[in-house]
């Protein structure tokens, strides 16, 4: 019995890191590679995003089409069904100088042939840093060299045939070191943790965020009127599309009641205001008033829905606006 299970032990520990297979993984398969110590997490469901009718047929309208094609030629990947997941975290403190970013891509790709073409721009090689860390590479370039910008340059690490982490170096190596269990994802922070329950995970886009008590202070100090505003300590958004309707939706989480009120009442007085303003033959009030913003002992809410063929309506409008505009002279 002892020997058994020394060889079941012996075959646990020689078991190679897993991370999620593109095309059945699924949202917390994604967030649990990433770092506990983020203070933001989100989430794209890009594979749904992709096959939404009116994004199709931007793709294949659209004046960049051919650099779209381009792409797929390249690099072998469809962004349209060969990309499922991206998931995200950031760290660091709340100035944008001093954030930290790592995102996990999940995607069916060729490692061996994407690396030599990552490494290649406008015919010439990109000199690429490698460094090895846990039995994975991590390549890092040279900062303005890549969309990808961290404070000492781009990363980036090929995990396997599924998955790409790109980001802050550091947080790349968090990312591994929770593939080999040396590290603990965000479900180990507790207020995320919390945070990502209430979420509404089944969005295309959704995120949740803690925030300090200092990250408001710069506010608060030029508008004493938003005051109410410190006692905010978490915030949670979604974006989804359903039925060709959009919806959107913003949750700002306080325990203070009264102060949540405050904050509903100051927001809709704005709204109200801004419902007067016509622009052409456009009403701000159209938009505005498809707004909801309303208040609860834990939250102040914001939200906003409306159907797909909206946006149509006020791109009409704004088209004969323009038109029927009187020439300057």
């Amino acid at each position: 019995m002892a020997l058994i299970f020394v060889l079941l032990s012996s075959l646990a520990c020689s078991e190679k890191p897993k991370a999620p297979k593109a095309g059945s993984a699924k949202a917390a398969d994604m967030l649990g590679l990433i770092p506990s110590g983020v203070k933001a997490v989100f989430f794209i469901d890009f594979h749904r995003l992709m096959g939404i009718e009116a994004v199709s047929k931007a793709l294949k309208e659209d004046e960049g089409k051919s650099e779209y094609q381009e792409f797929i030629k390249k690099t072998g990947i469809d962004p349209q069904k060969d990309i499922y997941f991206i998931a995200g975290g950031i760290s660091g403190e709340m100035e944008k100088a001093k954030q930290k970013a790592v995102v996990v891509i999940n995607l069916k790709y060729n490692k061996d042939s994407l690396l030599p073409l990552i490494m290649e721009k406008k015919g010439e090689k990109v000199e690429l840093k490698e460094e090895e860390y846990s039995g994975f590479k991590i390549y890092s370039g040279k900062k303005g060299e890549s969309n990808i910008t961290t404070a000492e340059g781009p990363s980036f690490c090929l995990i396997d045939d599924s998955n790409i982490v790109a980001g802050d170096a550091l947080e790349i190596k968090s990312v591994i070191d929770i593939l080999q269990k040396k590290g603990e994802n965000v479900f180990k922070n507790e207020t995320l943790s919390a945070l990502i329950a209430k979420t509404n995970k089944e969005a295309l886009l959704w995120g949740a965020v803690a925030i300090p008590p200092e990250a408001l202070d710069k506010a608060v100090s030029t508008n004493p009127m938003l005051s109410s505003l410190k006692a905010i300590n978490a915030a949670s958004l979604y974006f989804d599309y359903k039925n060709k309707n959009i919806m959107a939706e913003i949750k700002a989480m306080s325990s203070d009641a009264k102060k949540n009120q405050e904050i509903a009442d100051y927001l809709n007085n704005w709204k109200t205001m801004g419902a007067l303003v016509t622009i052409q033959d456009f009403n701000l009030g159209e938009v505005l008033n498809k707004i909801e913003i309303t208040s609860a002992p834990e939250y102040v809410r914001i939200y906003i829905s409306f159907p797909e063929s909206f946006i149509d309506e006020l791109k009409a409008k704004f088209t004969k606006g323009k038109e029927t505009a009187p020439e300057k002279k």
